[in-house]
């Protein structure tokens, strides 16, 4: 069975074959090519940014990450690197119009740092969206600052560490601020009863996402019942036959770690170059997935054998979908 938890890697973890490094030529990057470097030129670039921050609040049972602590001395590292990223995204040195998503190992939100820099951001002309994945367990606030047509959030409730009732106050102030934001838990059997009340209670225009659990089969009335309150469930479900196929990773769509190495996603551990020396920029180009499969939403999102985009068409990066993509059940976890 497929599933990871918020973007955590599952099985479709390895090395990738040879090849699939800094490219020496061949292939057209997206957007225009500037013939004096051979570098792309200005283009719509997706960033999932992870920095070295590990530590959570929560002591989820399915989280590697669970109640870990990092020292002084790692929130320091941590604080610096997140810093220097938002300092290369204000500078843009590319002309790029970017969209960036915080998919830290921890907690983001809860340190002060990726608030500012998710203000910061949603104010900048060449940022379209910011968002951050987060167990929403911090002040709001800050969002008050914050470019609301800009600034997103990806939510997790997690029964059992949170009060149902606080985690819905803290919704319900997100949607008396106009934040955008989406909603999911891990799909737990013991979840379930506790995510229809969720899904009872949030507003109807609140997608609520459901991550299928690492390692749990799902016999069909199971999955028929978690369909039932994310009728999107299906494509997490099964992972995605991937090796060879096309994917926007590493074309369009970059991880970066907080030292500033890029790779395609977070599941390729290939480096593509540095971001800070723009090293990577002439590595951008199509090229096929190396990995078997793919289970893990913020990889497969980008294939383009799944029809993700046109789903969530306007919210890629936050897991919003396309108003007219909510009611549409997938039935497969592949594109065939």
């Amino acid at each position: 069975m497929s599933g990871t938890f918020l973007g955590l890697p599952g099985r479709a973890g390895g090395a990738p074959p040879a090849g699939d490094g800094v490219p020496a030529g061949g292939g057209q990057p997206t957007g225009t090519v500037d013939p004096t470097v051979g570098q792309p030129g200005p283009m719509h670039l997706r960033i999932l940014y992870r920095g070295p921050l590990a530590s959570c609040n929560y002591d989820c049972p399915y989280c590697p990450f669970a109640k870990r602590r990092d020292t002084r001395a790692q929130l320091h590292a941590d604080r610096a690197a997140l810093e220097r990223f938002v300092d290369w995204v204000t500078a843009n040195p590319h002309g790029d119009r970017l969209s960036v998503l915080f998919t830290p190992w921890g907690e983001g939100l809860t340190r002060s740092w990726y608030q500012r820099a998710l203000v910061t951001l949603s104010h900048l002309p060449h940022v379209e969206r910011v968002a951050i994945q987060t167990n929403l367990a911090c002040r709001l606030d800050w969002l008050a600052d914050a470019d609301r047509q800009r600034v997103a959030l990806w939510a997790t409730y997690h029964p059992g560490q949170v009060d149902r009732a606080v985690f819905l106050g803290r919704c319900t102030a997100l949607h008396a601020m106009g934040i955008r934001f989406s909603v999911g838990v891990v799909g737990l059997p013991g979840h379930l009863a506790e995510a229809r009340e969720l899904r009872a209670a949030l507003p109807a225009e609140t997608y609520l996402w459901v991550n299928a659990a690492e390692g749990h089969h799902y016999p069909p009335q199971e999955e028929a019942d978690w369909s039932a309150l994310d009728p999107l469930f299906g494509y997490s479900v099964r992972p995605h036959r991937s090796a060879g196929r096309s994917c926007r990773t590493g074309e369009s769509v970059i991880s970066v770690r907080g030292d500033g190495e890029v790779r395609r996603c977070h599941f390729v551990d290939t480096p593509l170059g540095n971001l800070y020396d723009g090293s990577y920029r002439s590595a951008l180009r199509p090229r096929p997935c190396p990995q078997a499969s793919c289970d893990c939403h913020i990889g497969y999102v980008h294939l383009r054998t799944l029809p993700l985009y046109d789903v969530f068409a306007g919210g890629v990066l936050e897991r919003i979908p396309a108003e007219r993509a909510r009611v549409t059940p997938s039935t497969t976890g592949d594109s065939g």
